[in-house]
C-alpha cells in the first residue's frame, strides 16, 4: 500500500503545451517563406530588367498563309541558344503555359493562353530539333522539341512538349525543311 502512495505522489501531469510559443514559431515559419518568396520575385524582376534590351516580340503578320501543321501541348520557356540553364523572362517568354503552335509559310505562331503570344519569322527559324531539357524541365531523351529561332542580335532557344510527344519528329523535320528552303530561295 505505501508503494502505492508514493507512486501516485510521483506522477506529474503532461506538460501543458505552451500556445503562444508554437504561434511565434508559425508565424516566424510563415514570414520566412513570404520573404523567400519575395526574393524570387526579385530575382525574376531583375533578369528581365538585364534582358530589357531584347525587342518586342514580333506579332503575326496580316496574311500568314495556309498552316501547314498545327499542335498542341506546352510552351517550357525559352533561353539563350546552347545555354539551356539560361533563361529569358523579357516579355513573357519565361512564362510557361499552354501553346498551340501553327506553321505557316511565313513562320511559326505560337499562341499561349495567358502569356503575350508571339509569331516567329521564317526568315529568323535557325534550327529545330529533339532535347531532353531546358531551363526548369528535363524530360527524357527527345521529349522536348527546341525552337531555334533570331529575335534582334541574340539567338533564342524555344522549347516545346505536345500532348502527342510522337508528333515531335514530324515538327522537327517541317521547320527544318522550312529553312532549308527560306535559305534556298533567300541566295
Amino acid at each position: 500500500m505505501t508503494s502505492l502512495i508514493q507512486y501516485a505522489a510521483e506522477q506529474k501531469s503532461a506538460e501543458v503545451t505552451d500556445w503562444a510559443a508554437r504561434a511565434g514559431w508559425v508565424v516566424g515559419l510563415l514570414l520566412f517563406i513570404a520573404f523567400v518568396y519575395w526574393l524570387m520575385r526579385q530575382g525574376w524582376k531583375w533578369r528581365g530588367s538585364l534582358q530589357s534590351d531584347l525587342p518586342e516580340l514580333p506579332t503575326v503578320p496580316e496574311s500568314p498563309g495556309e498552316a501547314t501543321a498545327t499542335m498542341s501541348g506546352r510552351y517550357h520557356g525559352s533561353t539563350t541558344a546552347g545555354q539551356w540553364l539560361d533563361r529569358i523572362v523579357a516579355h513573357g517568354l519565361g512564362t510557361r503555359s499552354r501553346v498551340e503552335l501553327t506553321l505557316t509559310d511565313a513562320g511559326l505562331d505560337v499562341v499561349r493562353p495567358g502569356a503575350p503570344d508571339f509569331f516567329i519569322p521564317a526568315a529568323q527559324l535557325r534550327e529545330a530539333r529533339l532535347d531532353k531539357g531546358i531551363a526548369g524541365k528535363v524530360l527524357t531523351e527527345g521529349g522536348l522539341l527546341v525552337v531555334t529561332w533570331a529575335h534582334g542580335d541574340k539567338l533564342i532557344d524555344s522549347g516545346f512538349r505536345a500532348d502527342r510527344s510522337a508528333e515531335h519528329t514530324g515538327w522537327v523535320e517541317s521547320i527544318n525543311h522550312m529553312i532549308n528552303t527560306t535559305e534556298g530561295t533567300a541566295r
